[in-house]
């Protein structure tokens, strides 16, 4: 590891807004916020969630602009979320919160009806393993835990393939989307929160491609997976930033 993630691990250890906890310890002892975020916020503001935040773009542009809301980033990957969680703390930010552990975990650390929105943006499609991917029924059945009744998902992708497999699994489970557009920036009536663009989104549309955008609430009754063959997109699940056309 080098020293500049070295200095990254060593700087968010120091913030107060950046939690860190492993399997091990949501086993064994659970997570200290969970059924607390209120508390820690100060307030009963509604929270919102982004999966998957990498650098935090979305949490803190989210943050930014709706500053009577409260964002959670949680990822793994703590040198990424250093840019944001350290944005945050500079722009004295105090709905602003980020939590590095793995993703399957997120059910451990919310109460029920804790979690108002979700936002996934940009997520690997998992092409071949259903199981990881962070829209499929089983990380939904998940989310279902703690999102608050008529709480909303919010999906934005570049992936035909997950495009294809949003559209089958909410058909399958009779769930009409409140949003499903396969060119979101092709719609002029934008809401501020559909203006922030992640780094590699900016790439993408530079390069031509369209960004799909679904948002949808979760059913009580158990959610069933679809067994349908879509089309693999036409890049590779390595290296991210690299990208073809549609």
């Amino acid at each position: 590891m080098g020293k500049n993630k070295l200095q990254k691990f060593a700087d968010m250890a120091t913030y107060s807004h950046v939690f860190e906890v492993d399997f091990t310890t949501l086993q064994s002892v659970g997570f200290k916020q969970c059924g607390h975020w209120h508390e820690w916020f100060g307030n009963n503001n509604p929270i919102v969630v982004e999966l998957g935040c990498g650098r935090g773009e979305y949490t803190v542009g989210l943050a930014r602009l709706n500053p009577q809301v409260n964002y959670i980033g949680i990822d793994i990957k703590g040198a990424r979320m250093h840019t944001g969680a350290t944005e945050a703390l500079n722009e004295g930010l105090t709905n602003v919160a980020f939590v590095r552990t793995r993703i399957e975990f997120v059910d451990r650390l919310f109460a029920p009806d804790e979690v108002s929105q979700i936002w996934i943006t940009f997520p690997d499609p998992q092409m071949r393993k259903a199981r990881k991917r962070l829209v499929g029924t089983l990380m939904l059945s998940r989310y279902k835990r703690f999102l608050a009744p008529e709480g909303v998902v919010h999906l934005k992708t570049d992936s035909p393939f997950l495009y294809a497999y949003m559209q089958a699994m909410l058909s399958l489970n009779h769930i009409t989307p409140q949003t499903l557009t396969a060119d979101l920036y092709a719609d002029q009536s934008l809401a501020q929160s559909m203006l922030i663009k992640t780094y590699y989104e900016q790439k993408w549309l530079d390069a031509g491609m369209s960004i799909k955008y679904v948002r949808f609430t979760l059913p009580d009754a158990q959610l069933v997976e679809p067994d349908v063959d879509i089309q693999h997109d036409n890049y590779h699940n390595v290296g991210r930033n690299v990208r073809f056309k549609e």
